[in-house]
């Protein structure tokens, strides 16, 4: 178990600091590993392909299989989790063989589950505005809740992105935001006027920071320490609710809707990459397939061989 541990430990080192992936990435795959490992009860260099394709069954099915350690009842794994799992565990592998530690990648003959082409639930701009216009106070609770809900539609932020936004990165006179995104890329974002003004609201009654390592840090709880993830979670739901938006939305949603709506409006495929960072325009082109009505009736208004 201890030199289990040591190896987790120095692959997480490796993802870390040479592959510069982000803290929720590297916890993911760290355990998605330490998981597959306690289930076969296998040293990682005496793990084979079927042994992985059991593991893998035994997830999809959410029971124990014939995996010993895999714990009775567990949720099953739909198809875009089992592709993420897959991918974990091959990182893990070529680990290894770069380490010396094993001369093949067990996972290398074994095929990722056909996904379908994943088109995110979007927001209207009216569903929006509702769930905007819900945060209900003048209290420095109300006026936070406001400016994040404004600065994840407004910037289409990560939530991860919004929660570690600092006050020195808002410039608010210039009208723009400097994000740290997925692998510490900086990128610029545009800054609304609505997202700008409901910041500046919430500045002037932040509360002091529990500490001086947070001065910097913009969205604070009530304890004075920085926002998490989870509340933030929270605050969504709650303000659809009570926006009577029967979605099932998260953080996520506002960003997917501001890049819907930005397309929608004739923005450009390249420039809404760039906001929202990221690093292949496939990963923005999703957009374009969401509302095919708008692409269709510009694309018969304007097509040769329309009737006059």
């Amino acid at each position: 178990m201890a030199a289990q541990n040591r190896i987790i430990q120095d692959y997480r080192y490796y993802l870390r600091m040479e592959r510069k992936l982000s803290p929720n990435t590297v916890a993911a795959y760290s355990r998605d590993v330490s998981e597959m490992l306690a289930a076969l009860e296998l040293e990682p260099r005496a793990v084979r392909t079927d042994d992985i394709e059991r593991y893998l069954a035994s997830r999809a099915r959410g029971d124990s299989g014939s995996s010993p350690g895999m714990t009775p009842g567990t949720p099953p794994l739909g198809k875009r989790s089992q592709a993420r799992l897959l991918s974990s565990l091959r990182s893990f592998f070529d680990w290894l063989i770069l380490e010396g530690e094993r001369p093949d990648n067990p996972c290398d003959r074994i095929d990722a589950p056909k996904l379908g082409r994943y088109l995110p639930d979007v927001l209207s701009v009216g569903e929006v505005s509702a769930i905007l216009e819900s945060v209900a106070g003048s209290d420095w609770r109300a006026l936070r809740d406001r400016a994040i809900l404004e600065i994840l539609y407004g910037c289409g932020l990560r939530v991860s992105e919004a929660c570690g936004l600092l006050i020195s990165h808002v410039y608010l006179q210039e009208g723009f935001l400097r994000v740290v995104g997925k692998g510490d890329k900086e990128r610029l974002v545009p800054l609304g006027e609505m997202a700008a003004d409901a910041f500046r609201r919430y500045l002037e009654a932040r509360p002091q920071a529990a500490e001086p390592a947070f001065d910097d840090v913009a969205f604070l709880n009530k304890n004075g320490r920085p926002l998490s993830r989870v509340a933030v979670f929270n605050l969504v739901k709650q303000q659809a609710l009570a926006a009577g938006v029967n979605k099932e939305i998260s953080p996520h949603t506002f960003r997917h809707s501001f890049a819907t709506h930005l397309i929608e409006n004739g923005a450009d495929l390249r420039v809404v990459q760039e906001m929202l960072g990221h690093e292949s325009i496939l990963s923005t082109e999703i957009y374009t397939h969401i509302d095919t009505a708008t692409w269709q009736r510009s694309i018969l208004e304007h097509h040769p061989r329309r009737k006059a």
